[in-house]
């Protein structure tokens, strides 16, 4: 149940943050200083901003200390989904293939 709960999480947290960066793209091209022009505007968006920024430097701890641990193959590709989409996408499907390393490791020591 919970691997159906990240799967999830993960098409919402990949059509949800396009759903804003395309419109801006297709008006703007890939103007990186209006990005960050825009995502630090006002105090409110700089939080948020912020936020993403720790909650990313978080998820690239977790991936390559837990990844490592459960000996997970490809962690970079976590990463590279967090550089291309954002920790919404990065961090359901870095849980997703945790779980599935997790099952495997049981079914292989025999639980």
């Amino acid at each position: 149940m919970i691997k159906v709960i990240y799967l999830l999480l993960c098409v919402l947290g990949f059509v949800l943050p396009y759903s804003q960066l395309v419109p801006f793209i297709l008006e703007h091209g890939l103007d990186i200083k209006l990005f960050f022009e825009q995502l630090f505007a006002n105090k409110i968006s700089g939080f948020f901003g912020m936020d993403v920024i720790v909650s990313s430097l978080v998820l690239w701890t977790l991936v390559f200390w837990e990844g490592t641990r459960l000996k997970m193959q490809n962690l970079w590709v976590y990463i590279a989904c967090n550089f291309l989409v954002g920790v919404s996408l990065g961090l359901p499907l870095f849980l997703l293939m945790r779980e599935r390393q997790l099952e495997q490791q049981t079914e292989t020591l025999g639980y």
